[in-house]
């Protein structure tokens, strides 16, 4: 820490020298030595690009040296997930490069395995277009029939994470390289904070069960402070949060170390108590009513799009919704998509593993649905679950996305390490932690720029994976220039594996798959009852 390294240092200074002019001046080479160290540590503790080495100055460069040599020991624990799946070194490397304007390009080509099972690529062309002739900001403009305040979007936006579960520097990094970048800041469900407003990106709030900043005494929704939070200009969005991947079916949960008292105050809750949000709704009870609050939501934020996130569990809660947005001839103007493989500070290893659809197959089910009964013109989708690369935004448009989030990545762009210890409040770099002695070494000013370098550089990723597919625009992307391994032997495209079906088709007839899950569903319950199959 920076203040034991000033203590200990300054001890040792005064301690030698006296040695060295008392009793042996040989100690002058020891006290020189010591200088140079406490000087070393002092340039650490205020340089402003390695969040790590100003918390833990001379110390901290041990983490720079153990990535030049990288034992065997050292990869397993930072290119590992807590359960030991393993993570893409290769992503994560680019990550950072992004983010720091490195060179991204890689010698000796590809190391991956590009005939292992789950290899993934996508189609090229033999006439590309030029990369210099495309639009290099691609955006989705969303709002439906009821929206009278429509929001232009870029395709890749920072995921829900909250303050509480983030530093405030890095909430401010994040939001201030949003409105470098021209992109949007979700909030995470843990409420709109001075943090998420400081800097003018624009914003995405999203409500979870907690209500939190817009939640009454005993916890239930709050129309008043909803309106007076939500018609903020900085607020772009509204997204109620159904579910998430992390842990589907389970509240939101934050530490009491990290319950501090401003925390509390923009949550309106407790301070320094375990924040367990439930796992439902109060303000809706059935699919019809969550429509009716998506509607209320709309006319209290004055128009601005207002959609839902969930990761997906029983198809026929679902498909219930949808008949709910049918019959009542309102619809969300946005629906996230998160999968399990989604990531959280603290969540049960169980939910994280086992619960929950992952992103792929929740995205191929959502967007069929909404296609086949003729109402996704109305909605515009968006897709989160570790998509950390341009190859992942390609690979979510393919299957019906208009735009993503990332939250993973996002948080690397600020210095995130993957040290493992975002639920314990002991962040080493500042990034998920309230403790303000680690959070100083986190510098908004440049990792602003670090995270505006990140999108650009990932977006113009995805512009050129576009032109080499001979493709003008991220609209013309289909299931079909998406290919996987199977076996050995055996590759399939997208189109194959998860089959799409023509707008408008599930009106004249449900496909068999679906049929089960379509006729428990209706509007007035949500009637899981029935468990739905996940093949084809």
């Amino acid at each position: 820490m920076r203040q034991t390294f000033i203590a200990v240092s300054t001890t040792a200074i005064i301690m030698i020298l006296l040695l060295a002019v008392y009793l042996n001046p040989n100690w002058f080479v020891v006290l020189g030595i010591v200088a140079t160290l406490t000087g070393l540590g002092y340039y650490d503790m205020f340089q402003k690009k390695h969040s790590i080495m100003r918390i833990y100055p001379v110390f901290g460069r041990l983490r720079f040296l153990m990535e030049e040599l990288r034992p065997k020991i050292y990869q397993y624990f930072i290119e590992s997930d807590i359960d030991g799946r393993p993570i893409n070194r290769i992503d994560r490397s680019t990550i950072y490069q992004r983010a720091k304007q490195e060179n991204d390009t890689m010698p000796f080509g590809t190391q991956l395995d590009v005939y292992s099972e789950g290899y993934e690529w996508m189609c090229h062309s033999i006439a590309p277009k030029d990369f210099k002739l495309l639009d290099h900001n691609p955006r989705v403009m969303i709002g439906n029939k009821d929206c009278t305040q429509p929001y232009s979007c870029s395709i890749y936006n920072i995921s829900a994470m909250s303050y509480g579960a983030l530093s405030s520097n890095a909430v401010e990094a994040m939001n201030a390289g949003a409105k470098i970048g021209g992109f949007a800041h979700n909030t995470g469900e843990g409420g709109l904070s001075p943090h998420h407003l400081k800097h003018g990106g624009d914003v995405i709030w999203q409500i979870g069960t907690g209500y939190f900043g817009c939640r009454t005494a005993d916890g239930n929704f709050s129309d008043e402070l909803f309106r007076e939070k939500a018609q903020i200009p900085q607020v772009k969005m509204i997204e109620v949060k159904i579910s998430q991947g992390a842990k589907p079916g389970h509240g939101g949960i934050l530490p009491a170390s990290k319950n501090t008292p401003e925390i509390a105050a923009i949550r309106n809750i407790e301070p320094n108590t375990l924040v367990a949000s439930p796992p439902f709704h109060k303000a809706f009870s059935t699919p019809r009513e969550l429509i009716l609050f998506i509607q209320r939501l709309r006319n209290l934020s004055g128009g601005k799009p207002v959609g839902f996130k969930l990761c997906i569990g029983h198809k026929s809660e679902f498909i219930a919704i949808c008949k709910a947005m049918i019959e009542l001839d309102m619809y969300p103007d946005f629906i996230t998509v998160d999968g399990a493989e989604g990531g959280t500070g603290a969540a049960p290893q169980e939910f994280s593993n086992y619960v929950g659809a992952p992103l792929l197959d929740g995205l191929d089910f959502v967007h069929n649905i909404l296609n086949g009964l003729d109402i996704r013109r109305h909605i515009k989708l968006l897709a989160s679950g570790k998509i950390t690369s341009g190859f992942h935004i390609i690979r979510a448009m393919a299957l019906g996305a208009d735009a993503c989030y990332s939250a993973r990545a996002m948080m690397m762009a600020v210095g995130c390490i993957q040290a493992l210890l975002c639920n314990t409040n002991k962040c080493p770099v500042g990034v998920a932690t309230q403790n303000p002695k680690l959070t100083v070494g986190l510098v908004v000013e440049d990792k602003k720029t670090r995270v505006a370098n990140f999108h650009r550089n990932t977006v113009e990723s995805v512009v050129e994976l576009l032109g080499a597919s001979g493709l003008e625009r991220k609209e013309n992307i289909t299931r079909s220039h998406i290919y996987r391994r199977i076996s050995f032997q055996s590759m399939l495209t997208y189109q194959e594996i998860f089959p799409s079906y023509k707008t408008g088709s599930f009106l004249q007839e449900i496909p068999e798959r679906y049929k089960s899950d379509f006729n428990h569903a209706t509007p007035d319950h949500w009637g899981h009852s029935n468990i739905g199959s996940w093949s084809s």
